[in-house]
């Protein structure tokens, strides 16, 4: 099966990052304040080292502390959700799959839904109770649902995989849902956080994003000889030498470990692992040697496009970005879907 795509090259990915760059001075650019461009000049030079005339000083300092460090997350965020979901679909073979398929991103969301309703915290380290729950319940989740699909299906097929992850998902619903009810004056934050939001993000933020995406983004990449094998079923990816069953369970737990990262600091946000490696597949072709460096990139700006919708749209006020990445994200997949049923028919 080639597995090459003609027309896509390393300048192809060069383009991809420079776009990035580009989206994200214009959401640093943008927003409830909006910055003049000569000011987002001298800002950007002076921050690089430049020698650049020095920018006014409350435009300097409201886009360093507030501004530039929220669109970093949200681009990290959308880069490491995306490639979750380039590689989840790789590895189950299922279009419809990405990394909440496994239903841990609604059990990081348990975690982190308990954690604000309850009040567990840490003393001197704001919001490390959500974080730390989520990435638990995250793992909890996974081990869970591995353990009922292997008592299911000893081979841990991919269909039985997905269908304990839906279950468990809706079940999961069913309890945040009990929660919620019950931590009556948590209502308006659990809701808000569940919707996704970005909103509080800082520089620490930043940091675990970062280290969480090049740990386990780099064993995801590291795995596209893997992945690219499995595109052609797993008997044949086992007679090639590929050890299916370390490979799934290597990945799954890479997968939710970076899941468990984003949900615990920016809530449940949607579709972007779903939707943006269909739009990059059709530019880079199925290799995933090239696939999910460049989901990295289309997924960062496709969520820093959606996180300055969120910000502009109903200016002063703000939407949780989950509600954007939803709504575009859903017409953007019945388009994709549209669009490769009538070539498939044609």
């Amino acid at each position: 099966m080639n597995i090459k795509r003609e027309g896509f090259s390393p300048q192809t990915l060069l383009l991809f990052a420079l776009f990035t760059l580009a989206v994200l001075a214009l959401c640093v650019a943008v927003g409830s304040v909006r910055i003049p461009l000569p000011e987002m000049i001298a800002f950007f030079t002076r921050l690089f080292g430049g020698s650049a005339v020095r920018p006014d000083s409350g435009a300097f300092s409201s886009i360093l502390a507030v501004r530039l460090p929220r669109v970093v997350c949200v681009a990290l965020t959308g880069a490491a959700l995306s490639v979750c979901g380039g590689a989840m679909q790789g590895l189950l073979r299922n279009p419809l799959a990405d990394g909440s398929t496994l239903g841990v991103s609604s059990g990081a969301s348990l975690g982190a839904v308990i954690a604000i309703a309850f009040g567990i915290s840490i003393p001197g380290v704001p919001f490390a109770g959500t974080v730390i729950m989520a990435m638990l319940f995250a793992f909890v989740s996974l081990m869970l649902i591995l353990t009922l699909a292997y008592r299911l299906d000893f081979s841990l097929s991919t269909n039985t995989i997905i269908l304990v992850g839906v279950i468990y998902s809706m079940f999961v619903s069913s309890i945040i849902a009990f929660i919620t009810i019950l931590a009556a004056d948590k209502v308006k934050q659990i809701t808000f956080w569940t919707m996704g939001s970005l909103s509080g993000s800082g520089l620490p933020d930043a940091l675990a994003l970062t280290v969480a995406l090049v740990i386990c983004g780099g064993v995801l990449i590291t795995h596209a000889r893997e992945l690219n094998a499995f595109a052609v079923g797993e008997d044949n990816a086992r007679h090639i030498g590929v050890n299916v069953e370390r490979v799934k369970l290597v990945m799954m737990i890479t997968v939710s470990a970076l899941i468990g990262v984003c949900v615990s600091i920016g809530g449940t946000i949607g579709f972007v692992g779903l939707v943006t490696p269909h739009m990059i597949r059709m530019i880079s072709g199925p290799n995933h040697k090239r696939l999910l460096p460049a989901c990295a990139f289309g997924g960062a700006s496709f969520l820093m496009l959606a996180d300055l919708a969120a910000r502009v749209i109903l200016n002063p006020l703000e939407l949780p970005i989950g509600v954007v990445t939803s709504f575009t994200g859903a017409l953007l997949f019945i388009y994709i879907f549209y669009t490769s049923r009538r070539e498939s028919h044609a």
